[in-house]
């Protein structure tokens, strides 16, 4: 039976935050990615009021360094630009990159692995955005689309494969602790929409595999 992808998400809590500390909180979380395999620039920005149903009430695309589109922006910058409409009913949305280990069939019986750029959206939310959604989604959540490179489930988990999956957890792993120390989170969560946790299917997934090399 084939497993669908399910998107990857860390939420981040902290104590009695104070809407003026978002910004703060936002600078410390971005300013991470660079460090453990993403871009330092910020590639857009969208402000959504009140709830996902509504249309932006800003949105800028700054673009991406190397694709002719341009070079982006710092953190600082988009973070002061997005929150000049400062309000506790809106939510911030920062459009980033973060590469990982990914495959491809090169062959009949080979395939390639290769260094590939993924959107992450870091999106900071205003206590009374959506109803309190931070509660649930977090004070700021980090949106990291599908969870295929870190379980691979259509290639075999051989040793190559096992050594670039456990290096892209590794890095998971490390901005997840990296982004909750910077910014003095008191809490956080990697989480999926499934309600499986990154761990167990990764246990069964290598269960699996094992099972079938008997």
């Amino acid at each position: 039976m084939e497993v669908m992808a399910d998107a990857l998400y860390l939420s981040l809590w902290y104590p009695n935050l104070r809407l003026a500390s978002l910004p703060d909180k936002l600078a410390a979380v971005l300013g991470e990615f660079a460090a453990h395999g993403g871009e330092a620039k910020v590639y857009a920005v969208t402000v959504w009021p009140v709830s996902w149903h509504e249309a932006p009430v800003f949105q800028r695309v700054y673009g991406r360094s190397g694709i002719g589109l341009g070079e982006g922006a710092e953190p600082k910058a988009a973070i002061e630009e997005a929150l000049e409409l400062l309000h506790d009913d809106y939510a911030y949305e920062f459009q980033m990159g973060w590469a990982l280990w990914e495959s491809e069939e090169s062959g009949p019986f080979d395939r390639k692995w290769a260094r590939i750029q993924r959107l992450v959206r870091v999106t900071a939310f205003g206590p009374l955005f959506d109803e309190g959604a931070y509660e649930q989604e977090g004070h700021i959540r980090v949106d990291f689309g599908p969870d295929a490179p870190f379980l691979e489930e259509d290639a075999d988990l051989d040793e190559d494969a096992e050594r670039h999956v456990a290096q892209n957890i590794r890095q998971l792993v490390d901005l997840a602790a990296a982004v909750e120390k910077a910014s003095g989170a008191t809490a956080r969560l990697l989480w999926s929409e499934l309600g499986e946790s990154l761990a167990q299917r990764l246990a069964a997934r290598l269960s699996s595999q094992r099972g079938q090399g008997n």
